[in-house]
């Protein structure tokens, strides 16, 4: 696809807001002052009303449509649904796609120079952050950008339970929430992966306690353990078996422990190309905040009491062969949105890619994306059709 594609949004600039005000943080420290990075894709109405705000997964960024140059041979990571006359059409929306703190895109985090440290790198120095403290600064974004309410919030997995929090610390500001493929809070088997995905980070002897930047290096190998174990999860077993099956890269045993099956050999060109591109203290904060996630838990650990005082309408997706975020955990929130008699449509997605069916344009997905955020007519249409 060229970037010059009429359902592309084209060539896209970042921009970059800073917040000079400190920001309380719930761990409890504070950030005398922090920056976004943000990308923008289509035109913002006069009574600023058509503007949907897209929260990104635990290795996303603000890129998430369009190019960043005439040479560029990758578009933004959700530009399947984000475009002309896409799902997320820019023809009719003002989309807003940003890096959360505590990223390495741009945005404020580990990487970016610490004011009270000589504008040295934060490192392991930058605090630990949640979904809720990112919300915030979500909204501290909103006022600057004179947006009082979304037309709608979206997300899938970390981003979901980004829209979900939204929903409930928020409730004025937003139309309409799209959560998908994700969970009101992480199971235990959740937490255990991203543990041993943070301690391949933190027992590489290239770590160096948080500070690899000032010894010139980087935990190499800690994060390619940790994208590969965190990309297992991510496909299902279904589409780890038609991409890969038992095929061997050179056709016949080595009898070694070098790469001989197809499926190593991706694994590690995954971790390789992630090892190059993201920051490990980043991942262990985005992990943490995984972790942390739970909406219910200021509300007696009920999440039908957390949701009790939503206004917008929901749209949950779940897809079948998700299991690192079942079916199930998308119908917790259903269920809650239910119990509390609020407006919900909920859709399990047949689907092959596992978590990741999030970001592929699979029909019926696609299909009832754009009806939810087209209208009440076109939505009811969609359920006809299903």
């Amino acid at each position: 696809m060229s970037f010059s594609s009429a359902d592309s949004v084209g060539l896209v600039t970042p921009q970059k807001y800073a917040f000079e005000a400190p920001l309380e943080l719930e761990c409890g420290r504070v950030l005398p002052r922090f920056e976004l990075m943000v990308e923008t894709y289509g035109t913002l109405n006069a009574d600023k009303s058509n503007a949907i705000l897209i929260c990104h997964a635990l290795s996303g960024h603000h890129h998430a449509a369009g190019y960043h140059h005439a040479e560029d041979k990758k578009a933004g990571w959700w530009d399947a649904c984000i475009g002309p006359n896409k799902a997320i059409d820019t023809n009719r929306f003002f989309v807003v796609a940003l890096n959360n703190i505590g990223g390495c895109s741009g945005s404020t985090g580990p990487v970016s120079p610490n004011p009270e440290n000589d504008n040295l790198p934060y490192g392991p120095d930058f605090p630990l952050v949640t979904v809720r403290d990112w919300v915030k600064t979500q909204a501290m974004l909103s006022d600057r950008l004179g947006i009082n309410i979304w037309y709608a919030i979206i997300g899938g997995s970390l981003g979901g339970m980004q829209a979900l929090q939204w929903s409930v610390d928020y409730p004025n500001r937003l139309k309409k929430c799209v959560i998908i493929a994700s969970a009101p809070k992480l199971s235990a088997q959740n937490i255990a992966f991203n543990e041993v995905a943070r301690q391949s980070i933190l027992s590489d002897p290239d770590f160096h306690q948080g500070r690899y930047l000032e010894h010139d290096s980087y935990p190499k190998r800690g994060l390619i353990l940790a994208r590969m174990v965190g990309h297992i999860t991510y496909l299902s077993e279904e589409a780890m078996k038609q991409k890969f099956g038992r095929d061997l890269k050179s056709g016949k045993f080595m009898y070694g422990f070098d790469v001989e099956f197809q499926v190593e050999s991706y694994l590690r060109y995954q971790g390789e190309q992630f090892s190059r591109n993201f920051d490990a203290n980043t991942y262990l904060i985005m992990t943490k905040a995984l972790d942390y996630f739970d909406p219910s838990r200021e509300y007696e650990q009920s999440l039908q009491k957390a949701m009790a005082n939503t206004t917008c309408r929901f749209l949950v997706v779940s897809f079948t062969t998700d299991w690192r975020f079942t079916p199930q955990r998308s119908q917790e929130i259903v269920d809650a949105l239910i119990s509390n008699h609020k407006p919900v449509s909920y859709l399990d997605i047949e689907a092959e890619q596992g978590h990741d069916s999030f970001l592929f344009p699979i029909p019926l997905y696609v299909k009832s994306l754009r009806a939810f955020l087209g209208g009440e007519q076109h939505l009811a249409q969609t359920k006809e059709a299903v």
